[in-house]
């Protein structure tokens, strides 16, 4: 009577192998679960920095800005980089939000990474890029500003905010950028126009990292 049974689990078996064997060669096996990583809602506090103060990394390149955010001020604006210091090449770009001065420093370079936004105070105002800058005023020393490339954000932070009296026609002129020895910094500078010798707003930060996107 026990040869019954132990026939039918042998058969039982040998039928589930060969199943199994099939499933695998049409690749209808189930897939095991795979865990995912939610390194996207991850905080910058959370994520360690790729550069602690003014050290160097061999894993993050100098980069072009393409945004800038100042959370005190709820400033997020692109950042566009012309070839040219021509005033019309610059004007133009202005229209599309703030640019970084092409004779300043790249993200991640020795020295300043100038940003210009236009400021206006008009009561109507069609194009809201022509205020990108209107409130950088009202940083204060030790705000946080982060200005990213395509593949990093660099993290600044204000040591002064001051106005630049009109002396010069372009902010570069305003500013007076030291040379590249003075370490890794952000300038922030406000125009109406770069023909225009009018009074600017300057804000100076110091770097104090970058974060890997």
């Amino acid at each position: 009577m026990l040869e019954r049974p132990i026939a039918f689990s042998l058969t039982f078996m040998v039928l589930f192998a060969l199943s199994c064997a099939f499933l695998a060669v049409v690749d209808a096996l189930p897939e095991p679960k795979k865990t995912h990583a939610s390194g996207a809602t991850a905080s910058r506090e959370a994520r360690p920095p790729v550069v602690a103060g003014l050290s160097a990394s061999p894993q993050v390149l100098p980069g072009l800005p393409v945004r800038i955010i100042a959370p005190t001020i709820g400033l997020d604006m692109p950042v566009s980089n012309p070839s040219s210091t021509s005033v019309e090449a610059l004007d133009q770009a202005l229209l599309s939000g703030t640019v970084r001065y092409p004779a300043s420093a790249l993200l991640g370079q020795e020295g300043g990474v100038l940003i210009v936004g236009h400021s206006s105070y008009l009561p109507v105002v069609h194009n809201q890029n022509f205020k990108a800058f209107n409130h950088i005023k009202e940083l204060k020393e030790g705000d946080d500003v982060s200005v990213y490339s395509a593949e990093a954000e660099y993290h600044y932070r204000v040591v002064g905010v001051r106005l630049g009296k009109a002396l010069a026609s372009t902010p570069q002129d305003v500013v007076k950028l030291p040379d590249s020895g003075n370490g890794k910094y952000l300038v922030m500078v406000t125009c109406d126009s770069f023909g225009a010798k009018s009074d600017r707003y300057i804000v100076t930060a110091e770097f104090v990292g970058v974060y890997a996107l």
